[in-house]
């Protein structure tokens, strides 16, 4: 039996992110505003032309499930990687800091500039529409952040960690990854993650706080060929 986390995205689009798709019954995005994530709820030829056409000539979306990626013609994968998704289900680490506070729309912009310094993943603009977001600021700047993206059943990301290299080496990722954490437990979620398979500190990481291998999986950035 499939797990609702083998394909996220679309579990997420589905259901408790519902307001932010764009598409149909067979193949769904988020608004392009918001995240580039789109997916299909089978690999069928009918909702792979479906996913086809929710994506604009020189437009570019990620896709990220469990199973091998399958394309229609009209789409083709500029690149390709090997990903993790790790869960965490039992209690973690009590964390307590009077630095850490909630992010708004006001940090939005600071926001922006940290994530394209650190590459946590994508990120723009309109990424507190999916979930609150944490950080520390240091000297008036913000040093390090963590939030929440997509949200299923039962189940919340934690997403967007990352730590400005000027303030890395003083354990803010892993701060902000375990408050981030269990406030998604708090509300009986169970938090989970994505990351690189390359990337091992990582993966180290958040094998330290408590999360473990859920599955394997893989990752397409694909723009229209035609």
């Amino acid at each position: 039996m499939k797990h609702l986390l083998d394909r996220p995205i679309w579990s997420a689009l589905q259901t408790r992110h519902q307001a932010f798709a764009q598409g149909g019954n067979l193949a769904r995005r988020y608004r392009p505003s918001i995240v580039p994530f789109a997916a299909t709820g089978a690999d069928d030829a009918e909702s792979l032309r479906a996913l086809e056409k929710l994506v604009s000539p020189g437009e570019s979306v990620i896709l990220l499930q469990a199973e091998a990626i399958a394309l229609p013609t009209g789409l083709s994968a500029t690149s390709t990687a090997a990903g993790v998704q790790m869960i965490a289900e039992q209690p973690l680490q009590i964390v307590s800091d009077g630095r850490v506070q909630r992010l708004t729309r006001d940090d939005a912009a600071e926001m922006l500039a940290l994530a394209l310094v650190t590459k946590p993943g994508p990120f723009t603009l309109e990424a507190l529409s999916l979930g609150d977001f944490w950080g520390v600021k240091i000297e008036g700047r913000l040093a390090a952040m963590a939030g929440e993206r997509m949200k299923q059943p039962g189940y919340t990301e934690l997403s967007g960690v990352c730590s400005h290299p000027k303030f890395r080496g003083g354990g803010l990722g892993k701060l902000l990854s375990i408050f981030v954490a269990n406030r998604i437990v708090a509300r009986d979620e169970i938090p989970y993650l994505h990351a690189y398979a390359s990337n091992a500190t990582a993966i180290r990481l958040y094998e330290s706080i408590g999360f473990r291998l859920r599955s394997t999986m893989n990752v397409a950035v694909v723009q229209r060929t035609e």
